[in-house]
C-alpha cells in the first residue's frame, strides 16, 4: 500500500478521529473494545505507512506553532496521557512526540508527589509544568492522579476529591482561555493485554527494569480503576478540554490514534508562520551584495 492509498484510507472513513474517539456521554469502559479500530488504519503495515505521512504533517505544524510564538502568538498545546500500567504512555511519547523537534516540547511525568508538592494545592505542580506558546506539552500522567489514586487508596476524604473535579474543570477552562488547547487521551487497555506486558518485562532482561512489583496491588483493584476512569472522564469531558478514549491494546493503532488526534488538533488551529519584520527583496540584495573580508 503506497502513502496516498493509505491516506486516502484513512481520511474516507465517516468520522474524524477526534470524533471516533471522543469519550461518550454514556461512557461505558466495559463495552468499549481495547482493540477496537473504529477509525483509521486496518493492520500494522498501513499503520507504519500512514504514521510516516502524519509525522510529515505533524511536524511542519508543530514548527508553524512555534514559529508563530516567536512573531508574539500565545497558543500552545497540552497532551495529556492517563491510563493504567502498562497502556502505554511511555510508548506513544517515543513514537508519537518523536515524529516532532525535540525543540517544540515540553514533557513531565508526575509520580508519587514529594513533600514539598504536598504542600500545596494538588494543582501546584501541575501549573509549572504547562508548556509555553509555541510548544506541544505532553502530561505523562497528569492531575487527574489526584481523582484516581487518591480515591482508589483512600488518600483523602470523598468530599476532598469529589471537589477536585470542578477545580480541574475551571483549571483546564483557565488554561483555554490562555490559548492551551488540551488534549486528553485515556489509553483504554484491557487486564488480559496488561497481563501479557507484565509477563514480557520479567521475561525481558533489558525490561525489568519496568516492572514493579507494586503493579500487581493495582492491578487487583481493576474494578475500582474503572469505576474512578468513568467518573472522571464523565466529570471533566468538555469541548475546550474533550478525553478521548483511545484502544490500546493494539501498539500500532493506539500510536496512530494519538498522532491522529494531535495532527487533526493542530490542523484546526491552524498555525501561521510570522509576517517578516524587515524588507525581504531589500535583505536578498544585501545578502547577493555582501562580502567577505
Amino acid at each position: 500500500m503506497t502513502a496516498t492509498e493509505t491516506q486516502t484510507d484513512t481520511r474516507t472513513d465517516s468520522q474524524t478521529v477526534r470524533q471516533a474517539l471522543r469519550c461518550p456521554s454514556d461512557l461505558d469502559l466495559t463495552a468499549l473494545d481495547p482493540r477496537g479500530r473504529p477509525v483509521g488504519p486496518r493492520d500494522k503495515k498501513a499503520a507504519a505507512v500512514a504514521m510516516d505521512e502524519l509525522g510529515a504533517r505533524l511536524e511542519a505544524l508543530q514548527e508553524a506553532l512555534f514559529a508563530e510564538a516567536s512573531g508574539g502568538g500565545h497558543r500552545a498545546v497540552l497532551l495529556v496521557l492517563q491510563g493504567m500500567d502498562t497502556s502505554g504512555k511511555g510508548g506513544v511519547i517515543a513514537h508519537v512526540a518523536g515524529l516532532v523537534n525535540p525543540q517544540g516540547l515540553h514533557i513531565a511525568s508526575f509520580k508519587k508527589p514529594t513533600r514539598e508538592e504536598l504542600a500545596h494545592d494538588f494543582l501546584w505542580r501541575i501549573r509549572a509544568q504547562v508548556p509555553a506558546p509555541g510548544l506541544i506539552g505532553v502530561f505523562d500522567r497528569s492531575h487527574y492522579e489526584d481523582v484516581l489514586v487518591v480515591r482508589v487508596d483512600g488518600l483523602v476524604p470523598e468530599p476532598e476529591w469529589r471537589a477536585r473535579y470542578g477545580a480541574i474543570r475551571d483549571f483546564e477552562t483557565e488554561l483555554a482561555g490562555a490559548g492551551v488547547t488540551v488534549v486528553k487521551a485515556m489509553l483504554h487497555i484491557s487486564p488480559q493485554a496488561q497481563q501479557e506486558r507484565l509477563l514480557a518485562r520479567l521475561d525481558d532482561p533489558a525490561k525489568r527494569w519496568k516492572y514493579n512489583p507494586g503493579d500487581l496491588d493495582v492491578r487487583a483493584r481493576w474494578a475500582d480503576y474503572r469505576a474512578a476512569y468513568t467518573d472522571a472522564l464523565h466529570e471533566t469531558d468538555a469541548d475546550t478540554a474533550p478525553w478521548y478514549v483511545v484502544p490500546s491494546d493494539r501498539k500500532w493503532y493506539r500510536n496512530w490514534a494519538v498522532a491522529a488526534l494531535l495532527t487533526e488538533t493542530l490542523e484546526q488551529l491552524a498555525p501561521q508562520y510570522p509576517a517578516p519584520n524587515y524588507d525581504v527583496v531589500a535583505e536578498r540584495a544585501r545578502v547577493e551584495a555582501a562580502t567577505l573580508t
